[in-house]
């Protein structure tokens, strides 16, 4: 069977070896840039298209930074007692690193609603998404039958409702 050009695309991400090189350049260069930069073209583009991404105008891609890790609680006035006994680490977040993502996305963007995202690459601390937005206001969306949905006042901030794919596998719908 021969295989399509989004199933090698696949494919040679699945074998990272040939892209650890290319990476390790890429990561340096994302580590000096924003938190929410936006970007023109996916990295993973056979991710992006099955999501549902298009190249057409009212669809926004953004990389996203997000440090990896629980948070850590600050000492309050408590002396004189075992330090693991004061609570102060292991406090990890109740949603996904990919779920705060969006919703990060969704901050800088306010009037794009979050299609989806994927996971690009990650690091000693920090992991990068591309998220996937869309602009409901777009002529282009709204004549797309297939993405014309999103126009919908009930589509409204749907990632902050946990509609995403990200946030029904945190509530555990998927």
């Amino acid at each position: 069977m021969v295989k399509g050009f989004y199933q090698k695309i696949r494919d040679s991400w699945k074998k990272s070896k040939d892209l650890k090189k290319l990476f390790k350049q890429r990561l340096i260069d994302w580590r000096k840039d924003k938190v929410v930069e936006r970007i023109y073209k996916p990295m993973r583009l056979d991710r992006a298209r099955s999501l549902g991404y298009k190249a057409k105008k009212g669809f926004v891609l953004v990389r996203v930074r997000i440090g990896k890790g629980g948070r850590r609680r600050r000492l309050y006035g408590r002396r004189g007692r075992k330090p693991s006994k004061a609570g102060l680490v292991k406090f990890t977040p109740s949603k996904g690193l990919q779920w705060i993502a969006e919703e990060r996305a969704q901050k800088r963007y306010p009037n794009l609603e979050v299609l989806n995202s994927y996971f690009v690459a990650d690091d000693g601390t920090k992991k990068y998404f591309e998220v996937i937005l869309v602009d409901p206001d777009s002529p282009n969306i709204k004549s797309d039958p297939k993405i014309n949905w999103i126009c919908l006042p009930a589509n409204r901030s749907r990632v902050r409702k946990g509609l995403t794919s990200a946030g029904k596998r945190a509530r555990g719908l998927k």
